[in-house]
């Protein structure tokens, strides 16, 4: 018995013409071994017609792959067997049209996006370094290009004559032409409006109640260096809610996520996606986690384990990263998942997850249950919960713990006219979920004290309505 298939090797007990689909699938991966006349089980069971095999295979080989393979005759004991060894081809082999990929101990058909990463990797190219004919310098938005200027002068990575130079001589400085051309990464980096030229740049933030129940969205557009700084404000602002306490007189912030973690992972999934793929990248928030989707693509021989260890720079979109390092946003030393993790480790909030499948990266942040315990104290449970989890929270301040006045909660208090009942202030937001009006709206500002019970001695009643606390006027006006 033979040794078992791996991703070198694969066993067929007759030929057939289709079997050139593995050869051509072993010439496009890492070479391999196709055996004819062994079972699955790796027994060599005998093959008909050898003879004749072996001498018409190396022509049907290089008559339709147009390659060269190695053909031998074995023999175990009296049954014969045929051997094809088959190298790696630095240059895309298909047949009949097709493209194959030997991939552990199956093939692929490669189409669409893996086609083309397949084919530009063969020639040497790069997805963002392909030349884009339909973008002109007229298509750079001055905005991008202002804040990239002030970007690289603050980080220092480019030096004063290149900083002084033209629009159309900085884009060239930073290698984003190709003889006439700009290239695709110059329209991520530099359009207005990048999905002009690629579908899917765009960021999608949603929070969601369960894994299907979508409550709020978001989408944030522009180049990829404002991708970057509203996706992360947005979450800051919007979807994540911070425990506030007081060091002294000094307020201090405490997100389930730290800044520097959650900035560090929109880089690596806006730099290193794959823009081939048109899905946009994904932000899922939850009540206990956050989870960052993007598209992704390992280098050839990289696995999640080279990922979480050290290893070098190896950038998906060298363009990209390579301006993005001049920003001074990205380091090249390959060290962006690693400060992902020191950065939650350094605030103390739970370990990150990352998990990989081809093509498809996620990395979730989950949330310190001391941290939803607090924020739950906050809206409106039990004081006894809360002193519990303060000292674990903020063992250095003050226990005074006042949960973020969110944008939800403005909203509500500019709503409300005199005194008005539940339905009537979901209308007046135009709210439908009565379940999220409860937990974001009408008790969070209660919790705050910024509205109250017209019967707060019954709170259930039909007849109960809300109106203004004087701190919500006075917090109301101050907005104004």
């Amino acid at each position: 018995m033979l040794k078992q298939e791996s991703q070198h090797t694969e066993w067929k007990e007759t030929w057939r013409d289709d079997y050139l689909r593995w050869v051509c699938g072993f010439a496009n991966a890492q070479g391999g071994r196709l055996l004819l006349g062994v079972n699955d089980k790796g027994q060599v069971v005998g093959l008909s017609g050898s003879a004749k095999l072996l001498e018409d295979l190396p022509n049907k080989v290089r008559d339709l792959l147009g390659i060269v393979v190695d053909v031998n005759l074995h023999a175990e004991g009296d049954l014969p067997y045929i051997e094809l060894v088959v190298q790696a081809y630095s240059n895309p082999i298909s047949y009949r049209g097709h493209y194959y990929m030997r991939s552990g101990s199956t093939l692929q058909e490669l189409k669409g996006a893996a086609l083309d990463r397949f084919l530009l990797g063969r020639h040497g190219r790069t997805w963002d370094g392909v030349p884009l004919p339909q973008f002109s310098l007229a298509d750079v938005s001055a905005p991008a290009m202002a804040r990239f200027r002030k970007l690289a002068l603050r980080s220092g990575r480019l030096d004063a004559e290149t900083m002084a130079e033209s629009d159309v001589n900085l884009l060239d400085k930073l290698r984003l032409k190709e003889g006439a051309y700009y290239q695709r990464a110059t329209a991520l980096l530099f359009a207005a409006d990048p999905q002009r030229f690629v579908m899917g740049a765009f960021v999608k933030v949603g929070y969601f109640e369960s894994e299907t129940e979508l409550l709020y969205h978001d989408e944030v557009e522009g180049d990829l260096f404002h991708q970057v700084k509203n996706s992360l404000d947005l979450l800051l602002t919007k979807y994540l809610k911070a425990v506030i306490s007081y060091d002294g007189i000094v307020r201090v912030e405490t997100f389930p996520v730290p800044r520097a973690a959650l900035r560090e992972a929109l880089l690596n999934a806006l730099v290193h996606r794959d823009y081939a793929v048109t899905a946009p990248v994904q932000i899922r928030v939850y009540e206990n986690r956050l989870r960052i989707w993007n598209p992704a693509v390992l280098t050839e021989g990289w696995t999640l384990d080279t990922l979480l260890g050290a290893h070098s720079s190896s950038p998906y979109n060298p363009a990209i990263a390579n301006a993005f390092f001049r920003a001074g946003e990205i380091e090249a030393w390959g060290r962006g998942v690693e400060r992902i993790f020191a950065a939650c480790a350094a605030a103390g909030t739970p370990k990150p997850v990352l998990r990989y499948q081809p093509f498809d990266m996620w990395m979730e942040f989950p949330f310190d249950p001391a941290y939803l315990m607090v924020l739950r104290a906050g809206q409106g449970q039990s004081e006894q919960v809360q002193a519990q989890v303060t000292p674990q929270v903020t063992p250095q301040v003050t226990p005074q713990v006042t949960p973020q006045v969110t944008p939800e909660i403005f909203r509500m208090l500019a709503a409300i006219d005199g005194e008005m009942t539940r339905a009537e202030i979901m209308v007046a937001l135009g709210l439908r979920n009565t379940k999220h009006f409860r937990i974001h709206y009408q008790q969070a500002a209660v919790s705050r004290q910024l509205i109250e019970m017209t019967i707060p001695s019954k709170p259930n009643s039909r007849l109960q309505k809300y109106r203004l606390t004087q701190a919500g006027r006075r917090l109301l006006v101050g907005q104004g």
